[in-house]
């Protein structure tokens, strides 16, 4: 008998994942043990298998679409079975966003699809968003049911006793609205307006859905409305950058943010790089940077500033003995931050060592959610590409961020009082105001100033 392969749910918290693209056709003969598919979610890309052996006998998802987790993707079996019939018997058939393949395709005389009903132009729909946990007037069914296709319940004129909103209400708006994807679900919860039409089968109203195609002005243009200021295109913010843009928002509006920045001298810094760049390769020291080296202090001052290596949680400050460091990684699928666990108690080799694989996970995409997760206290580094100071942002619900620049020569007053030019490197602070005041933000990076001014006694610590 024919077998549906699922969407599977790569971590607690995922609900959804893009599928990036088949590696099967429809009609190719697959074995349990065979990659279908790859599929992203806000962290990596992973690789689905097939689970049975025979025939694709449908591929239920365009590549490109945002499908929610456990929904159907693709259907094996026999040659010549109804692949129809057994995606209609799933737990969920509806929760799969369907390819526009599928309406195309005969339909076998036997199963016949029911066509999706009308929508009337003039049926009104209500403006979704998520449905508070306490709405009066609401039941608890209908409730449900509201949360899960994104129905804004508390403004339905209730049918029930005393005006009460029940189940059969929030159904009368799901038989005249278009039906919604997993991922258009998400965006009418999100606030977005339901459109009139989709353009999925049956009317079925997809991610693109919400937004216009690509438009491209060729030139300039004037008149009341002012000058257009060029060619430009638009994109849709999705997977990956939508985490990373909802985390930010989310860090600068609950967190009370303010940075202070200082330089510390890195002449040791620079000559230990050195000797360690030129030590025989026996002793594994030549890829040990300049990074590291800051990766492996900081992690050591933390112990004594452990204010700085928390988390704040609701109400409630978690302080930690051990230091769990936040490597924040460039990808081309935009910023990861995976996790150095217990670097406080790990050697500058095995920083170093742990720093490049986990960064290495991340471009290649094979991180997996565990390594994202647990960090106290983040270092972000910058000064490969000339930043000499910025404003990092906090990875809440830390309550700390380093910010490193790159080194530069900058005026140093030295023990006897001269000033001369020495290199210098970079520090930023981001700490959370209602955790940590100014004073300890700025203790903290002076003796991370002076620890790395001297590096060569911490090693021997």
């Amino acid at each position: 008998m024919a077998s549906v392969v699922a969407m599977p749910r790569p971590g607690n918290t995922v609900e959804s994942c893009v599928l990036v693209g088949w590696r099967v056709r429809e009609g190719s003969s697959v074995s349990s043990a065979d990659i279908l598919c790859d599929v992203e979610t806000d962290k990596a890309v992973f690789e689905v298998p097939a689970g049975a052996d025979g025939i694709v006998l449908k591929l239920l998802v365009a590549e490109g679409d945002d499908v929610s987790v456990l929904a159907p993707i693709a259907v094996i079996g026999i040659a010549g079975e109804d692949w129809r019939s057994v995606v209609a018997a799933s737990p969920d058939p509806a929760a799969a966003v369907v390819s526009p393949a599928i309406a195309a395709s005969p339909v076998p005389a036997a199963s016949p699809i029911p066509a999706a009903s009308p929508i009337p132009a003039a049926s009104p729909v209500p403006a979704a968003s998520p449905v508070p946990v306490s709405a009066p007037g609401v039941s608890p069914r209908a409730r449900a049911l509201a949360e899960r296709e994104a129905v804004d319940a508390p403004a339905l004129a209730g049918s029930g006793p005393g005006g009460r909103i029940i189940e059969r209400d929030v159904r009368a708006v799901l038989e005249v609205r278009p039906p919604l994807s997993a991922a258009a679900r998400a965006g009418v919860a999100a606030g977005s307006p339901v459109p009139a039409a989709g353009s999925g089968p049956g009317g079925r109203v997809l991610l693109r859905d919400f937004a216009s195609p690509a438009v491209q002005y060729p030139g300039v243009g004037s008149g009341a409305g002012g000058e257009f200021p060029g060619p430009f295109t638009e994109t849709t913010i999705r997977s990956i950058r939508k985490v990373i843009a909802d985390r930010m928002l989310e860090s600068l509006a609950t967190t009370a943010q303010f940075t202070v920045h200082a330089a510390a001298p890195a002449g040791r810094l620079q000559e230990l790089r050195a000797r360690m760049k030129a030590a025989p390769e026996s002793l594994g020291l030549g890829k040990v940077t300049v990074g590291d080296l800051v990766l492996f202090v900081t992690a050591r001052v933390l112990g004594d500033h452990p204010l700085c290596n928390s988390r704040k949680e609701g109400e409630v400050v978690k302080t930690y003995a051990r230091v769990h460091l936040g490597l924040a990684v460039d990808t081309p699928r935009g910023l990861m931050v995976p996790v150095i666990r217990n670097a406080n108690m790990l050697s500058l080799t095995g920083i170093s060592v742990e720093a490049k694989r986990l960064a290495a996970s991340c471009v290649e995409g094979t991180i997996t959610s565990d390594e994202l997760s647990g960090s106290t206290f983040t270092v972000s580094n910058l000064g490969a590409l000339g930043v000499e100071y910025f404003t990092p942002v906090i990875n809440a619900p830390e309550v700390c961020v380093l910010g490193v620049g790159a080194i530069l020569p900058k005026p140093l007053a030295s023990p006897d009082g001269t000033v001369a030019f020495a290199p210098a490197i970079g520090l930023s602070l981001t700490a959370d105001h209602q955790v940590v005041d100014g004073a300890p933000a700025a203790r903290f990076l002076h003796d991370l100033g002076a620890a790395l001014a001297e590096v060569d006694l911490w090693l021997a610590r």
